[in-house]
């Protein structure tokens, strides 16, 4: 399956289905130049691996107390410090980032999250290496 987003529930954006397929063509085409026979090279990629949900903070009657800091709103894959602007309380009180390593945050205020005590997903940027890819012949 291919996710490609964010973008809001029930919502069509054009530049969203346009990634989408290009994609799914990207994959489709190295599925074919597999099966010819092409041979890729070694290589490494960046990917974003998640390390865990992160819900909103809440009274003791699980009620939302604190929503998504302005800094922090549409900056999903962008680099999260210890003392950066978190969450924001409706008394205006800021609420930083506490953590011993910078985190890539994704998924940030999903309205179909809301449910699932989820304010985003904290991730971390790692590298993945790929070997040397060719079809072996039987």
């Amino acid at each position: 399956g291919v996710e490609v987003g964010p973008q809001p529930q029930g919502v069509a954006r054009a530049d969203v289905l346009d990634k989408m397929r290009k994609i799914v063509k990207h994959g489709l085409d190295f599925v074919q130049l597999f099966n010819e026979g092409k041979e890729f090279p070694p290589c490494t990629i960046e990917v974003f691996k998640i390390m865990e949900k992160v819900d909103y903070p809440r009274n003791k009657n699980g009620e939302i107390i604190a929503i998504i800091h302005p800094k922090l709103q549409d900056q999903d894959w962008q680099p999260l410090k210890n003392g950066d602007p978190l969450f924001l309380t409706l008394d205006g009180e800021v609420i930083p980032y506490q953590g011993n390593c910078t985190v890539y945050p994704t998924f940030i205020n999903e309205a179909a999250y809301y449910e699932k005590k989820q304010a985003f997903v904290k991730t971390e940027k790692i590298q993945l290496t790929a070997k040397h890819l060719r079809l072996s012949v039987s």
